[in-house]
């Protein structure tokens, strides 16, 4: 299961969906030629048969595969609004952090924004990367949370006395515990075995329609369907692949928040004395 979990991770899209497409041709014309030797048994035997259940269980095949990929679709789709809905968070938890951080006397003030800054830059740079580019970008990542908290422990004796002293370290709290969220939802897949019934089950449905096909010959319209049943497994797994796939999460309210960051350095919130 880890293997095939791990195949379905490293392979691309497109090639699991030309495989699948071509698995789906297979397994159409293995029915196809079952359906030929039945009725050359059925001629031999002087036999006739009752096709019409043969609709009815090809009906019912295709009713539960629709059921199957909207269930997964649905699995990935939450997973992907759960991932969207966390940068947002993230972005309002940096947005208020480094709004406190400018209540701090020097150096904590410049210390806590710089940190906040290149914080931001890395998680930017890291939302667009691919999986073979994150693994520098998360060790910066988890560098940086250190040095945030290692500075937000160092400004808290300027502010101990102060109404806000224990806001400071909740807000930057908030950072690392969504740092830890994002992660965990970047990790969240699908479970395998899912996809392993839905593929099973996609081929089966299409030995199935080859059956059937070879007595109504509609080749044309069995191919379109195979090809809609491929396309939509290949959205799920692209959503399913935070780091991988074309369907990605918005970054823009990271970046609108880094162009803020940038424009409103610790100077421009001096207080005049």
């Amino acid at each position: 299961m880890l293997a095939v979990g791990d195949w379905l991770e490293a392979t691309p899209v497109p090639v699991i969906g030309l495989l699948t497409f071509l698995a789906m041709v297979a397994a159409s014309f293995i029915g196809a030629l079952a359906r030929r030797h039945r009725e050359k048994t059925r001629t031999r035997d002087g036999e006739q048969g009752d096709d019409s259940r043969d609709g009815y269980v090809v009906s019912a095949i295709l009713g539960l595969l629709a059921l199957l990929l909207g269930f997964t679709f649905s699995l990935a789709v939450d997973r992907y609004e759960t991932r969207r809905t966390l940068v947002l968070q993230e972005a309002n938890a940096i947005s208020t952090s480094y709004l406190y951080a400018q209540l701090l006397e020097e150096p904590h003030r410049s210390r806590l924004s710089g940190i906040l800054l290149a914080y931001t830059e890395n998680r930017v740079e890291l939302g667009h990367s691919d999986a073979s580019r994150s693994e520098p970008l998360l060790a910066r990542n988890d560098a940086l949370l250190f040095e945030l908290w290692t500075a937000t422990a160092a400004a808290f004796d300027s502010v101990r006395d102060t109404a806000f002293s224990n806001a400071v370290p909740q807000v930057i709290s908030q950072v690392l515990d969504l740092d830890s969220a994002r992660k965990t939802a970047r990790h969240a897949r699908v479970p395998t075995v899912v996809f392993i019934v839905l593929l099973i089950y996609v081929i089966v449905t299409a030995g199935m329609l080859g059956y059937v096909r070879a007595a109504s010959r509609g080749v044309v319209a069995v191919g379109l369907l195979f090809a809609l049943k491929v396309m939509s497994l290949m959205l799920i797994l692209d959503i399913d692949r935070p780091s991988g796939g074309g369907v990605r999460e918005s970054q823009a309210p990271m970046i609108a928040l880094l162009d803020t960051l940038r424009s409103r350095a610790p100077a421009t919130f001096e207080r005049p004395r």
